[in-house]
């Protein structure tokens, strides 16, 4: 990021990038092992052998480390096989128990593919309110989330945008410094808006005296401006590991409750430092209140009428069992969308340009192309602590400008990349010395339509977010992995950000 125009950049340091041209620890093992029968047979004198064996050498090679959209080729067989057995054995398809009239216990969530790793405990009270602890039993992490009230930054000029950036920044370094906590999920989602507010406050305000000719053009009104109508509803998700925990949880008593208030005593400088950033209510929520969100990410249309229940019945309100929060049905999902409830989603990946982008960019992606659309966008910080970041930016730096000194001396030109690689290690090993935070981070953009919507498909809709990112990121679609990248998009759990080689670290 630089000082005068608050560009983040991405410098090209690929996580887990290996020291042989690249390549990973098992890249290059596989690559290795293929180059040793050509080798064995040219040292025997067997030429016609070694020459079969090369071929074999160069299929393993290109199939190990030529990348096709963002995977090699290897990667790209062994998911399909597994995402094609998986729809074979009817493993993928999904229907609610509830739905089937089987839910033995309401409080158990019944969520399909990777939502069925987590768990949802009521926490301990706090403020008269329990909020929902979620625990995700495979990464050994803990998670609260909140909802947020933000006036967005789209008529922000300059120098404030220049001015949150600063501020997240600050609250990045603040995560880093904390033993609780190191992860933050911000989600903004889309909600197409149906009016329910305004049609509550009409029933309860109508005069029952008005002209009729009066009545029809409210009507009229009423109806071409909620067509259009979107509203927009904020996330976040804080979220520390298991080892993290531990010694505070234990300090508190151990168990759920002990995990619980480990993470409650940061919830208030997570929320201080979002009101930096132009929050103005930051409200954690409870069971009922995150099982409502996950029921509307499944289906958008389920918004309606829990808002409805809310402002009339407000006694009733926040009562969503998780048994009921996720899709009615759900089937085996497509290799390139993923089908949830009557709604159809497509999700990417958004890879940052090359030249930089500015804070507040990320805006054009969740404009609405038709009324029905819902755009979703969450992005996924993992800050690591400062012991962790100065050892990973020494090596990274040691290793790129080892290897640009062999390309050096031994007579290989130095691309512009290398020149980049290693004045990049140099500024990140400078930054975290100074006292800044080293951040691995992704972020995850989705699209969401009507499946029966005939005129314009989700195809279309994908073909929307593509043009609205054309010549500002690039957009890598998640094939073969939709059902997940939708957790990772449109739900707030803290979802979206494994160990996976394609990560970047940016300051």
């Amino acid at each position: 990021m630089t000082a005068g125009g608050r560009m983040y950049r991405d410098l090209g340091h690929r996580e887990g990038a290996g020291w042989l041209a690249g390549m990973s620890t098992g890249q290059a093992v596989t690559v290795g092992a293929g180059c040793v029968p050509p080798v064995v047979a040219v040292a025997a004198g067997r030429w016609s052998t070694a020459f079969g064996w090369a071929l074999v050498a160069g299929v393993v090679w290109v199939l190990t480390t030529v990348p096709i959209r963002g995977r090699p080729a290897v990667y790209w067989l062994v998911d399909l096989g597994m995402f094609t057995t998986g729809v074979l054995m009817n493993w993928s398809r999904w229907q609610s128990r509830a739905a089937a009239g089987q839910a033995a216990d309401p409080a158990v969530a019944d969520l399909p593919g990777v939502l069925s790793r987590f768990r949802f405990h009521d926490g301990p009270p706090l403020a008269n309110h329990r909020l929902c602890v979620i625990q995700d039993t495979v990464d050994g992490r803990w998670a609260i989330t909140g909802r947020l009230t933000h006036s967005g930054v789209a008529m922000a000029s300059p120098a404030e945008r220049d001015g949150l950036a600063e501020q997240l920044g600050t609250m990045l370094i603040g995560v880093a410094h904390r033993e609780v906590i190191d992860r933050v999920s911000l989600l903004v989602r889309t909600v197409p808006d149906d009016g329910t507010d305004y049609l509550v406050w009409r029933e309860q305000h109508q005069v029952d005296t008005a002209p009729e000719l009066t009545r029809r053009i409210a009507a009229e009104i009423d109806r071409d401006v909620a067509a259009a109508s979107v509203r927009t509803e904020l996330f976040v998700t804080v979220a520390g590991t298991e080892h993290s925990l531990r010694r505070a949880a234990k300090a508190a008593g151990g168990g759920v409750a002990g995990r619980s208030y480990a993470l409650y005593r940061v919830l208030d400088g997570v929320a201080d430092a979002l009101r930096g950033l132009g929050v103005t209510e930051v409200t954690w929520l409870t069971s009922a209140a995150v099982a409502e969100a996950v029921r509307t990410g499944f289906n958008p249309a389920a918004a309606a009428h829990l808002r409805h229940q809310q402002l009339t019945r407000p006694d009733r309100a926040g009562r969503l069992p998780w048994s009921m929060a996720g899709p009615v049905l759900a089937p085996a999902p497509a290799a390139r969308s993923y089908a949830h409830d009557g709604f159809a989603t497509v999700a990417y990946a958004v890879q940052p340009p090359v030249g930089g982008t500015e804070f507040g960019s990320l805006g054009p992606l969740l404009a609405v192309r038709r009324a029905g659309e819902r755009r979703s966008l969450q992005i996924h910080y993992e800050v690591l602590d400062p012991s962790h970041a100065r050892r990973h930016v020494s090596r990274t730096r040691f290793r790129d400008t080892l290897i640009a000194d062999l390309k050096a001396t031994r007579g290989f030109g130095t691309t512009v990349a290398d020149q980049q690689r290693r004045a990049g290690g140099h500024a990140h090993e400078a930054a975290v010395a100074a006292g800044h935070a080293l951040v691995r981070y992704t972020i995850a953009a989705a699209t969401t339509v009507p499946a029966d919507w005939a005129d314009w498909g989700v195809e279309d809709a994908a073909a929307g977010i593509e043009n609205d990112a054309s010549g500002r990121f690039g957009l890598l679609r998640l094939e073969l992995a939709q059902d997940a990248a939708f957790v990772a998009a449109c739900l707030p759990v803290g979802y979206g950000l494994p160990g996976l080689p394609q990560r970047r670290w940016q300051r």
